[in-house]
């Protein structure tokens, strides 16, 4: 999503879902079990293990003009794909890999973003060795700890930032490829950096009570 904001919710969608009456959910959770089972388990909480930033920094640049829920619908197969993530092994695709994730009907089949996930693999692991991981490199952006937002309602959740503009501008600086700030920001929404759950939303409070990383 591009307008508002970039929260995982289908462009197309005129009007929110209803919430669940079992627990109150940001509006875009909606009924859809894949969904809500990553909105209540991942999106927002605070992401330090390397692989896992790469998967995330890969699925946002597949979301680009898709939406959120298709790229999870795929994910399993972005994972077998992709040799789990793994960003030394990708690093190394060639044009003969390449043209096989091409022809692999389980994945986004757009060139430009399959090459993407190439070079980024490169670049992450030049961050990587510099910094000594990426999430050290990644997390300098949001000063190192997430920010606790409390908006009320999706519109007031912001496409992009101060911060997501300083994270696009040394990505792309380093030769990253998708990477513009309101995918950044959408790395920061589900890498937790940012708290953007709506205050309503039974996960902004255990997330904004919480000491522990993942």
């Amino acid at each position: 999503m591009y307008t508002a904001s970039r929260w995982p919710v289908c462009r197309r969608m005129k009007r929110a879902p209803a919430m669940s009456p079992d627990k109150p959910r940001c509006a875009w959770a909606g009924n859809d079990p894949l969904y809500r089972n990553y909105h209540d388990r991942e999106w927002g909480v605070p992401l330090h293990d390397d692989r896992r930033l790469f998967e995330f920094l890969v699925l946002e640049g597949a979301q680009a003009g898709l939406s959120w829920i298709t790229i999870l619908r795929k994910r399993e197969n972005y994972r077998a794909a992709f040799d789990g993530f793994d960003a030394a092994r990708i690093a190394r695709y060639d044009a003969d890999k390449i043209e096989s994730l091409l022809r692999d009907a389980g994945i986004v089949r757009n060139r430009l973003k399959v090459e993407a996930a190439v070079v980024n693999a490169q670049k992450f692991l030049d961050a990587q060795g510099e910094f000594g991981s990426f999430a050290k490199f990644i997390w300098q952006f949001a000063g190192g700890k997430p920010k606790q937002n409390a908006w009320r309602n999706p519109a007031e959740v912001p496409a992009c930032t101060p911060e997501s503009d300083a994270m696009s501008g040394e990505l792309k600086r380093r030769g990253f490829k998708f990477a513009g700030t309101t995918i950044c920001y959408a790395l920061m929404q589900a890498t937790g950096m940012v708290n953007d759950h709506t205050s309503n939303c039974f996960r902004h409070a255990e997330l904004r009570n919480q000491t522990g990383q993942t």
